[in-house]
């Protein structure tokens, strides 16, 4: 395939780069990567080794030295050179991204897009990375606050958002003088290689020393373990399930280190009667549809007032059969597959464990057979009725599932159902009533890091700081003040006159 060509993919890829070199273990076991779109070979990719792991840190350590030197505007002039360059592989690199994960082409693109938005926003953040002055209390002292790049920055990212993810992390950290380390998942390598080869063309043209952006692919057990233990590493960023963020969150306390975990979502839509509901319905069904239900920010359930549930309900399963599946290479196509058939098994027991709890799917769920339905990825998005409570609805399933659900009474009813599950990261309030939509937004409403008024949980903007609270892990990405995260804070006084005054009026005669 010609994309895979641009790109620099080959039959065998090597699994570990410090920019532009590549270690060539071949003896630690090969990944083989299958598009779920057809169920093809697509190529492999050789695992790396722990050597390879210690070559890749002792680079990235040296490259440190250098790279927290040059000055952050300069940092982002490099940065805006890798957004050019994304500019130029967008085609061929978000066809791969829809190709090895799934999601549709326009998905494909609109992720190679976020790296391009990033990569601006990052530009621009490498001039105003502030600090604050504050005033002394005693005389002749000056006293303020500074930031400085912490060192080697890991980002583990997920099968869901292949290569966006990496750079909401990598692109920030850079302009704040940190080196990165990315080690994406295991079922969408490929990817991330294309990257690799990407950033290699500017890395070679700059003359930036290797370990500035570096790459591993390897096992979660070995890799991914000693990423979690290395006191080298002041920073780690994963994007996973809440089961290993909270693990990795055990392991990095006990060194002391740092990290910032996006993990699972549970996110709602309420609809009061004064929804809108002609504003509402396509934020809804792509929420919920999008990348096949598989974003953090899926769309999983919707708390719907009594007095219109009946109508919403109509509507939903109007639009939901509407929906076309297929190849999302096809742009017609609304919806793609699943990453593999683990996921299918996932979705179908979650639907077989709702019916036991009392709950009815009213539309989906089955498993797509036939022609262009070969890798057995491919399913019916579902829609079912249930209640919060439900131990299957009060889960994250990576799937196209949505539950509706019934309440009575005002917002604050909606508010404590929405608000009634572990996870917290993004929600969403459907109403024109402003009492309605400021009580959604205040101390008493989403208990979520992202909340939404007349606008959906999925496709959240990279100007705003990304992530949520509760089991979602309580990390920020991308926006806002989020850069500070990849950066020590330093508070600093100067003594610029001639005697020594201290604190609280302290006297210390000697």
């Amino acid at each position: 395939m010609q994309f895979l060509k641009d790109l620099g993919i080959k039959e065998k890829n090597l699994g570990s780069s410090t920019g532009l070199k590549w270690n060539e273990t071949t003896d630690q076991g090969e990944l083989k990567v299958y598009s779920p779109v057809t169920g093809e070979y697509i190529a492999s990719v050789y695992q790396s080794s722990e050597t390879d792991y210690e070559n890749v840190i002792k680079q990235g350590e040296r490259a440190f030295e250098y790279w927290r030197q040059v000055p952050a505007p300069k940092r982002g002039e490099i940065v805006r050179q890798i957004g050019l360059s994304l500019r130029k592989y967008k085609e061929p690199l978000g066809t791969l991204v829809s190709y090895e994960m799934g999601k549709s082409l326009q998905e494909g693109w609109g992720e190679v897009q976020e790296m391009i938005d990033i990569c601006d926003f990052a530009v621009g953040q490498s001039r105003q990375l502030y600090g604050f002055t504050m005033q002394s209390e005693r005389p002749n002292h000056r006293m303020y606050d500074q930031y400085h790049p912490l060192g080697i920055v890991v980002t583990i990212s997920a099968f869901n958002f292949p290569v966006a993810v990496w750079s909401w992390n990598a692109m920030i950290a850079a302009v704040c003088g940190d080196v990165n380390l990315w080690k994406p998942a295991s079922k969408v390598p490929l990817t991330a290689i294309a990257v690799q080869n990407v950033l290699a063309e500017v890395i070679k043209e700059n003359e930036i020393p290797e370990g500035v952006f570096s790459l591993i692919v390897g096992s979660g057990r070995t890799i991914g373990e000693k990423m979690l233990n290395d006191r080298r590493i002041p920073l780690l960023s994963l994007t996973g399930s809440t089961e290993v963020g909270r693990h990795a969150a055990q392991v990095i306390a006990k060194r002391l280190g740092k990290y910032i975990l996006e993990l699972g979502g549970n996110n709602a839509i309420i609809l009061t009667p004064d929804t809108n509901l002609k504003m509402a319905m396509p934020a809804i069904v792509f929420g919920a549809v999008g990348t096949a239900g598989q974003r953090c920010t899926s769309t999983r359930r919707l708390i719907i007032h009594e007095s219109i549930y009946d109508k919403v309900k109509e509507s939903i399963l109007k639009a939901y059969g509407s929906i076309i599946i297929g190849n999302p290479l096809d742009e017609k196509n609304h919806m793609g597959p699943l990453i593999d058939t683990a996921a299918v098994e996932t979705m179908q027991d979650a639907i077989g464990k709702l019916k036991v709890e009392g709950g009815k799917i009213l539309y989906g769920g089955e498993v797509l057979e036939g022609p262009g339905y070969e890798s057995g990825c491919y399913v019916k998005p579902a829609v079912a009725e249930a209640e919060n409570h439900y131990e299957i609805v009060q889960e994250e399933t990576f799937a196209p599932i949505l539950y509706l659900i019934k309440y009575k009474g005002d917002v604050s009813e909606a508010i404590k159902l929405h608000n009634g599950v572990v996870q917290g990261l993004s929600s969403a309030i459907f109403t024109t009533n402003m009492h309605e939509a400021e009580e959604f937004l205040s101390c008493r409403g989403s208990d979520c890091g992202i909340a939404n008024v007349n606008i959906g949980t999925s496709g959240a903007e990279i100007g705003g700081a990304f992530g949520g609270e509760k089991d979602t892990g309580g990390g920020r990405e991308s926006g806002s003040d989020a850069w500070k995260a990849y950066m020590r804070r330093q508070t600093n006084t100067i003594n610029f006159g001639h005697d020594l005054p201290l604190a609280q009026g302290i006297k210390f005669d000697i």
